[in-house]
């Protein structure tokens, strides 16, 4: 195993890597998995890969896991690459899109990449009871590794969750608890309850393992790409892991030599009735303020506060990326246009990056020529009730 330590993204302490904990013992911060990437580079190289799983534990050399009989996995990961020219002939400024479609993923999205890794590093650490808020697609994700694992998972979710996400957690044997309020009032219910119940908090960034999952994006898009970046990534941004997990990865890949030091400029993509990091970004802050009455039909945006915000934000800035916010008419008018020009039937996040795309081409943020990959990060059909007329 690889695994050195976990570090604290805010104030660097250092903690112990086999070791069941959550956040930073002095900050409360997130913690973050480091590797000996030396190590790690003597058996994984982008000419060992294609021998290697269609999964993302091809990457396996740069994952915490140290005893394969533990890993939990459905063949997550290794999604499609797609163009998407149809699309990009209707934008003003030439440019060479792609989809990243996450919702070919088990679970039917992108948070089955991060429950892989987190549940396969809870049987490793003897964990028996897991629990999450979740908008929805963490929720089903976990509840369907959790029972793989044989541990019982139970699950803090809002009354108007899409219904796809409620049934998926209690056919596949999920505690599930509905509750009249925001994830963020879910969280409280998890965090006051956890200790006395014995269960482990795999919520967003509050455990080490779920951004290593993730991070895999990052890992593909480059392999897909032949190692070369592409110039914008516009991700759809609730609890922003995925954001931050890529932006981990390139500084992994750039250690091992796969890759230089040019890196995408990240867009994050948010509701404009919950905007945290769009309004934090533009007001030039590190932290970003909860969202006060949050609310928005694409539930995985529905984050009125990340805890991983100074990261995102971080990132962002890092790469001379920018936030930006789109209506909940335009996502939804979105993804109709991207089903009708693509034949993907994204999730209204997912579709939200297409406006998005649209306002950075007027600004002249988006130049033409660029290549440009936006992230597809769940499938449609979890959403029905957001098309219903």
């Amino acid at each position: 195993m690889n695994v050195t330590h976990l570090e604290c993204s805010l104030c660097g302490l250092r903690h112990e890597a086999r070791k069941l904990q959550n956040l930073c013992t002095e900050c409360g911060k997130p913690l973050l998995v480091r590797y000996d990437l030396r190590a790690a580079g003597q058996t994984l190289y982008p000419q060992t890969l294609k021998q290697r799983e269609s999964s993302l534990w091809r990457y396996r050399e740069v994952l915490p896991v140290d005893d394969w009989a533990n890993v939990v996995s459905f063949g997550e990961g290794w999604t499609p690459l797609l163009s998407a020219s149809a699309v990009a002939t209707k934008l003003d400024k030439p440019v060479t899109l792609y989809i990243k479609d996450e919702g070919q993923n088990p679970t039917q999205s992108f948070k089955a990449r991060g429950m892989t890794a987190a549940i396969s590093m809870a049987k490793e650490l003897g964990v028996r009871k897991v629990a999450v808020p979740s908008a929805g697609n963490a929720a089903g994700a976990m509840a369907a590794y959790a029972a793989r694992a044989g541990m019982e998972a139970f699950i803090f979710m809002p009354a108007d969750t899409p219904r796809a996400n409620i049934i998926e957690c209690e056919q596949t044997g999920a505690n599930v608890t509905l509750v009249d309020g925001l994830i963020t009032d879910c969280g409280k219910i998890v965090a006051e309850r956890k200790d006395a119940e014995g269960w482990f908090d795999v919520s967003t960034l509050k455990e080490p393992y779920r951004v290593e999952g993730k991070k895999t994006m990052g890992y593909e898009l480059a392999e897909q790409l032949n190692w070369e970046l592409p110039d914008v990534i516009l991700y759809p941004t609730g609890g922003g892991t995925g954001l931050i997990g890529m932006w981990k990865a390139f500084d992994e890949m750039e250690a091992m030599g796969w890759i230089g030091s040019k890196r995408p400029k990240m867009i994050s993509v948010q509701s404009a009735t919950c905007a945290p990091i769009v309004r934090a970004f533009h007001a030039g802050e590190r932290f970003a303020a909860e969202f006060e009455n949050a609310a928005t039909v694409a539930s995985g945006l529905r984050v009125p506060k990340a805890i991983g915000d100074f990261l995102i934000l971080d990132a962002i800035r890092a790469s001379e990326g920018t936030a930006v916010a789109v209506t909940d008419e335009e996502l939804v008018a979105a993804v109709k246009e991207i089903g009708a020009l693509t034949g993907i039937f994204t999730a209204p996040e997912g579709a939200a990056c297409l406006p998005a795309l649209r306002k950075l081409i007027e600004d002249g943020f988006i130049e033409g020529g660029e290549t440009v990959v936006i992230f597809n990060t769940g499938a449609g059909v979890k959403y029905l009730e957001c098309f219903e007329e």
